[in-house]
C-alpha cells in the first residue's frame, strides 16, 4: 500500500471521528436538552420534583416509605407499597428482591436476625401486618395464621413418581422450634418444628393450600415490591382498606378519605393500558394540606 492511500484512509476515518463525536456527542445533547425545556416537558425532565412552600418534598414519581425511625407505619398517612430498593425507595439502590415463586423455604439460623424469609413467607408475613393494622382479614392460602409460608418438609421412602409413600418424619419448615407448628398431623404423622440450621431438603417439599380464600381484602400490591422498587402508586383496593385508619387518625369522616382517594385516581393509560391507580406521596400532600394530622 502506498504511503498516500495510507493517509487519505487516516484522514478519512478521522473525519468521520469528528462528524460523529460532534452530532452525538454535541448536537444531540443540544437537542435533546432544547426539547425538555419546551412546556409540557420541562418539569418532568427536571424529575417531576413536588414542591410545597417552595421547598422540594419528593417527586411524583418516586414513592415515599411513609414510617417512623423504627420502621413503624405513621397512623396518618397512607402507606405505599413494598420496597426492595435499598432500605426502602432508595433511587440509588433501585432494584427488585429477585425473589420467585419457588422460593418458598426459608432459612433458618438459631439467631433470628439471621433469619432470611422466602417469598412466600415475606408476603405472608406482610399480610398479616397489613390485616393488623388495617383491621380487615389478611390470611391467604399457604400461609399460617402467624404469618409464615405453610410448608412441610415430608420425610419417607418414595415411589416410582418420587412421592413418598410413608411419611418418617414431617417438618414444618418455616416455623422454627420450639413454635408450636400450624398442622397437628400429617397423614398420621405428627408434625414438629423445625431445628434452626437443619437441612430438610432430603424431604418432599409440599406447601399447604389451607383452607383461607384467595379472595383476601390485602391486595396483592400491599403485599410485593414493584421491579423497580420505586412505584409511587397504590391500587384503589389498597387505598380502601385504610380509610378507616385515616379517617380515625385525622378526625374526619371516611367520606372525606374516600373524596380525597376519588380525586386521585388514575384511570388505565389510554383506557386499556394498566390498571387503575392512586399515587400515594401526592395523595398524603394533600391530605396534609387540608386536613392536618394533630397528635
Amino acid at each position: 500500500m502506498r504511503m498516500s492511500t495510507w493517509i487519505r484512509q487516516h484522514v478519512a476515518a478521522l473525519r468521520a471521528l469528528l462528524v460523529l463525536t460532534a452530532i452525538t456527542g454535541i448536537v444531540y445533547p443540544l437537542v435533546v436538552f432544547a426539547v425538555a425545556q419546551l412546556p409540557g416537558l420541562h418539569d418532568k425532565a427536571e424529575g417531576s420534583l413536588i414542591t410545597v412552600d417552595g421547598k422540594t418534598v419528593g417527586s411524583s414519581i418516586i414513592g415515599q416509605s411513609f414510617t417512623d425511625k423504627d420502621g413503624n407505619a405513621l397512623v396518618q398517612y397512607f402507606q405505599s407499597r413494598p420496597s426492595a430498593a435499598g432500605d426502602g425507595y432508595d433511587p440509588l439502590s433501585t432494584a427488585a428482591s429477585n425473589l420467585g415463586p419457588e422460593s418458598i423455604v426459608d432459612t433458618l439460623d438459631g439467631d433470628p436476625a439471621n433469619v432470611k424469609p422466602s417469598l412466600l413467607s415475606t408476603v405472608c408475613s406482610r399480610s398479616k401486618a397489613v390485616a393488623d393494622r388495617e383491621g380487615v382479614d389478611g390470611s391467604r392460602p399457604f400461609c399460617t395464621k402467624d404469618g409464615v409460608g405453610a410448608v412441610l418438609s415430608v420425610i419417607g421412602p418414595r415411589d416410582a413418581d418420587g412421592e413418598v409413600s410413608q411419611p418418617v418424619q414431617v417438618v414444618s419448615v418455616n416455623e422454627a422450634c420450639p413454635t408450636t407448628p400450624f398442622l397437628n398431623t400429617y397423614r398420621g404423622v405428627k408434625v414438629e418444628c423445625a431445628k434452626p440450621g437443619e437441612d430438610y431438603s432430603v424431604g418432599r417439599i409440599v406447601p399447604i393450600y389451607g383452607d383461607a380464600s384467595t379472595d383476601t381484602p390485602v391486595p396483592t400490591d400491599a403485599v410485593t415490591a414493584s421491579g423497580s422498587g420505586l412505584d409511587p402508586h397504590i391500587s384503589p383496593e389498597y387505598a380502601a382498606i385504610q380509610v378507616a385508619r385515616i379517617a380515625q387518625a385525622r378526625n374526619i369522616s371516611e367520606d372525606q378519605v374516600r373524596a380525597l382517594i376519588d380525586a386521585h385516581t388514575d384511570g388505565r393509560t389510554l383506557g386499556f393500558l394498566g390498571e387503575p391507580r392512586i399515587n400515594v406521596v401526592e395523595l398524603n400532600l394533600e391530605l396534609d394540606s387540608k386536613y392536618p394530622f394533630r397528635s
